[in-house]
């Protein structure tokens, strides 16, 4: 990869309860195709020689094993819910393999959540040898620098729910919202690649459906767009690609796209 370049790794493509879903033989979770086997969302952007990833899931250990990851510089978090944060425990392997705390840059009111949910890595009356290291750093959606690039928190909704997406320099990922003002949306324009979650064809209380995510992608006009936070019910991997406009293409995990 050139220096200038920056690389986007999909860790998971999936949505809260993965693909395949527990105890469903619906199609798409009893697909032999690997493009349908999909863990919890989450994203990679590595440049300058730095891995910075988007939320830990559930399956952030497995993904950083299947991703051959050594390393991550830093984590964003896009909001508190569980398929987004359960995996923090896990980064303590590479506090301990590089002696070293865990940045991770999230809003107040998110670190108030992890604080109840991990009580044991974030008050010092425990301070267990075994912990994982975490210097939370608090960020607003005021852009930020970040290893030599800016960070442009894009505010979005998961039903009520306030939710940072971020632009990287010419990539933007968003996910979890159903709802973006038309402000934000100014933050996201000229970006080369968007990311965007797209749940279902079904309207969702809380997720853009399949037709609101083209609407979005087909507005902004990136070179590419990749959908993400997919569920089993919006169908399986091929078919809907084969419905997609040009340039819109559904994600898949382990993909990795260099701009």
């Amino acid at each position: 990869m050139k220096e200038s370049s920056m690389k986007i790794t999909f860790l998971g493509t999936g949505t809260s309860q993965g693909i395949p879903v527990i105890g469903c033989e619906c199609e798409v979770c009893t697909s032999n195709d690997p493009m349908d086997q999909r863990l919890r969302t989450s994203v990679m952007f590595t440049f300058n020689d730095k891995n910075i990833v988007i939320d830990t899931g559930p399956d952030f250990r497995m993904q950083m094993l299947r991703s051959k990851t050594t390393n991550v510089h830093a984590i964003l978090y896009t909001h508190g819910h569980k398929d987004h944060t359960a995996g923090l425990d896990d980064v303590r392997p590479i506090c301990f393999k590089h002696k070293k705390e865990m940045d991770i840059y999230l809003e107040q009111p998110v670190l108030d959540w992890l604080s109840k949910e991990f009580e044991y890595i974030f008050d010092e009356k425990f301070n267990y040898p075994g912990i994982p290291r975490v210097k939370p750093n608090i960020i607003t959606q005021s852009p930020f620098n970040l290893f030599g690039k800016t960070i442009v928190p894009i505010r979005g909704y998961h039903y009520k729910l306030p939710v940072l997406g971020y632009r990287i320099g010419d990539i933007t990922y968003i996910t979890d919202m159903n709802r973006i003002k038309p402000k934000e949306i100014e933050k996201i324009k000229g970006s080369r690649v968007l990311v965007i979650n797209a749940l279902q064809k079904e309207p969702h209380i809380s997720h853009f459906k399949l037709s609101e995510s083209i609407e979005i992608a087909q507005l902004i006009n990136a070179e590419k767009t990749y959908f993400i936070h997919m569920s089993h019910t919006l169908g399986k991997h091929q078919e809907i690609q084969g419905e997609l406009p040009k340039n819109i293409f559904l994600s898949y995990d382990n993909l990795e796209v260099i701009v």
